[in-house]
């Protein structure tokens, strides 16, 4: 009776919010229902004081930082906290073998000892709303030509709004599938430099084994600051430079934090599809999730051989590790709770609904019946995308061989000039150099070995590249043994060129395509890119093109059958500034199972594991952890040192670094991952059992203060007490 009455609650909630803290909410549209549930629930600050174009407010804090997560200004001179895990390859590059601060950490101790970076951080000025202009260039077009269109004016009205000598980016996203578009409008600011990090046994603490986990004992967090020309504005790194003065910094809080207080979570979430027909449910669930999970196990393996062996591949590999297992992870425990909630059934009764109100409706009544051939169409050729997304083009050496293809191009199309050929070829020894940097021959063999072999017996005969596998069976043995592959591989790493500093200089100088289309190398990449993109690819745009069609009308027929509860629907997420609130909360994932919504340095001690690869710690911190050598961040309530809490907030992919904000405004935790038991949560979210896991703000001063050292950090912020 509960497994039925849950489901019943879920599928009504798919599509209509019914404040179970479930929502990312645009702060520029945040209705003032929406607004008046957070007051409810603690929130003390007012709507001008969270979003306002006019003067300073809470959103002017929040930052888009690097290529893909969130960061916040917490001082007066532009300090930065975020993820250890966002900062990664910054201190991984700033890190030697013998100066290692990705290992040893690191806290500047003046603003003359912090590390340049190559990254760069965002700030929003201001949402426009541009849905007029963009849907009024639509009308009447549908299929590729909407698309092509659509590209285009939203290419043009980013343009027009941009200001290149202002460092101001404009990017229009589109939401609601398509039925709604807002212009976000950017300042990058590309002085950003490295202040402190806590050793990786810190910041990463419990590795792969604790990844998607709770309970939680990580400190992942890193420092960095950016900084401005003399009159506040971007300019490249020069070190006349000085820190930022921000527009808005939070206030860090010291308060102990109770079972149900308010929190509330900014940032930029990546992407989630909460409105996906059942037909995408199945689709992940049968064939792109396992086969991506699967593929991602080979490379992890092999890298993970490796980098047990030696220090120095550790550090050239951690990083492509930790991306690749991260996801690995996600998908796996994101395919088990679609199945084991039944999405795919919860969205077909919820579809069923639809069709019925969709009857006698010309614009709406055959949308599901053409969707389903559409992804009929598709799926033969599903499994095989993804061997080349995340198999082929997975090994290094396979993906830098791919990207001559362009160079190949112009060797051998017609009307290209030599300077063509030597621009292409000029770019394509940029890139050997950089890939060169970061290759390691020894797992990279063994993943293409293993991954040809995985090709060759998943992936539809007929769709395989021909005369390839019959060339291989003839000269080096069986297809179904594993040291064919292992021969075969070897022979391509020991004769490509790319690895030949001699050979590739010479080719380099006086290219032809001959000797490029005879590397082996670049054969085998060749072979398997060009049998995609000339036979396959095309289906894939083909239904891409559909799919949106389909999903925007769909989209916008939920929103014409039901227009009041229409206005509580949010869009999906698309990295583009979000707010989400919630509450700190406990949580029982199953039967007799109880989870509290701290941890501390008491389990923190429990799972230390001296010289073990995930589960090692600082000696220095065992020794001040064991004397309760805590100072002002200790939990009065606790007399412990809380490491890390969960909180109801709905985010995703991309609030990796957000700010987890208390009612009044004040930093409270930094959000870094989610909780196993809900990682269904792209594409559904469970009122339930939906857990945002963050490290308490305490525990990231105490690691900068008492652990690091870094008591100048300290005395820029403003402690809430």
């Amino acid at each position: 009776m509960k497994k039925i009455l849950f489901t019943v609650v879920l599928s009504v909630s798919l599509f209509f919010k019914s404040f179970a803290d479930e929502g990312m909410w645009l702060p520029l549209l945040l209705g003032q229902q929406v607004y008046n549930d957070m007051v409810k629930k603690g929130l003390k600050l007012t709507k001008d004081q969270l979003y306002n174009i006019n003067k300073a407010s809470l959103k002017d804090a929040i930052i888009i930082f690097g290529g893909g997560c969130t960061g916040e200004i917490v001082s007066a001179e532009g300090l930065i906290f975020t993820n250890h895990h966002c900062g990664y390859d910054a201190i991984a590059s700033a890190s030697t073998v013998d100066h290692n601060y990705l290992a040893d950490g690191f806290y500047a101790k003046n603003k003359g000892e912090e590390i340049p970076t190559n990254l760069s951080v965002q700030f929003l000025l201001r949402i426009d709303d541009v849905t007029k202009e963009v849907l009024d260039s639509l009308q009447g077009l549908s299929g590729t030509e909407r698309v092509q269109k659509q590209s285009a004016v939203l290419a043009a009205i980013n343009k027009r709004m941009s200001d290149a000598t202002k460092n101001i980016e404009v990017r229009v996203s589109s939401l609601f599938k398509g039925n709604q578009f807002l212009a976000f409008v950017y300042q990058r600011y590309t002085d950003v430099r490295l202040v402190g990090t806590p050793p990786e046994s810190v910041g990463k603490f419990g590795g792969d084994t604790d990844n998607w986990e709770w309970p939680r004992h990580t400190g992942d967090f890193s420092v960095f600051r950016v900084y401005s020309s003399a009159d506040g504005m971007p300019a490249k790194y020069t070190e006349s430079n000085v820190p930022l003065k921000p527009k808005w910094y939070l206030p860090v809080s010291l308060k102990p934090l109770k079972d149900g207080d308010f929190a509330m979570i900014w940032g930029y979430p990546g992407g989630t599809n909460r409105y996906e027909s059942s037909y995408g449910i199945k689709l992940a669930t049968d064939i792109n999730n396992p086969t991506l999970v699967k593929l991602r196990d080979a490379r992890l393996k092999y890298m993970f051989e490796e980098m047990k062996k030696d220090p120095a591949t550790k550090l050239q590999l951690a990083s492509s590790y930790a991306g690749i297992a991260n996801y690995w992870k996600f998908f796996d425990g994101e395919t088990k709770q679609l199945l084991k909630y039944d999405v795919f059934g919860q969205k077909k009764l919820f579809e069923q609904k639809f069709n019925t109100w969709a009857k006698g409706k010309p614009a709406y009544e055959n949308i599901f019946a053409d969707w389903e051939k559409a992804y009929e169409a598709w799926r033969p050729y599903a499994k095989h995308r993804q061997y080349i997304n995340e198999g082929i083009a997975g090994s290094p050496l396979i993906s830098f061989a791919g990207s001559l293809l362009s160079l190949e191009a112009a060797l051998v199309k017609t009307g290209s000039s030599q300077a063509d050929v030597k621009k292409a070829a000029e770019a394509a020894d940029k890139q050997r150099a950089a890939f060169l940097e970061d290759e390691n021959k020894a797992s990279d063999q063994r993943i293409v070995a293993a991954i040809t072999k995985m090709f060759y017996e998943d992936v539809a005969k007929e769709q395989q590249p021909i005369g390839f596998f019959s060339t291989i069976k003839n000269t080096y043995g069986s297809l179904d043994d594993d040291a064919t592959y292992s021969k075969y591989a070897a022979d391509v790493f020991s004769k490509t060129m790319i690895f030949d500093d001699a050979k590739w200089k010479a080719f380099v100088a006086n290219p032809d395509g001959v000797t490029l289309q005879s590397d082996p190398a670049f054969a085998h990449a060749s072979t398997f890119f060009t049998n995609y993109s000339s036979k396959y690819a095309p289906y894939f745009q083909q239904f891409n093109t559909k799919n949106a069609e389909f999903g925007r009308l769909y989209l916008k027929g939920i929103m014409e059958m039901d227009p009041v509860k229409a206005k509580m629907m949010y869009p999906d997420a698309t990295f583009t500034m979000r707010v989400s609130y919630g509450a700190v909360k406990s949580y029982r994932p199953r039967d007799a199972v109880f989870y509290d919504y701290v941890t501390t340095s008491k389990g923190l001690l429990e799972k230390y594991k001296a010289g073990d690869y995930e589960f090692d710690l600082p000696a220095k911190q065992i020794e001040l952890l064991k004397k309760k050598d805590f100072g002002q961040y200790m939990d009065p309530t606790r007399k412990d040192l809380v490491i890390g809490f969960i909180t109801t907030n709905d985010i995703t992919g991309g609030n990796s670094g957000s700010p987890v904000i208390n009612g009044k405004g004040e930093l409270i935790g930094l959000a870094f991952d989610g909780n196993y038991e809900a990682l269904s949560h792209k594409l559904a979210f469970d009122k339930d059992l939906n857990r945002t896991i963050c490290v308490d703000i305490r525990y990231v001063l105490w690691c900068i203060d008492k652990l690091g050292g870094g008591s100048n950090i300290i005395k820029e912020l403003k402690l809430m007490k």
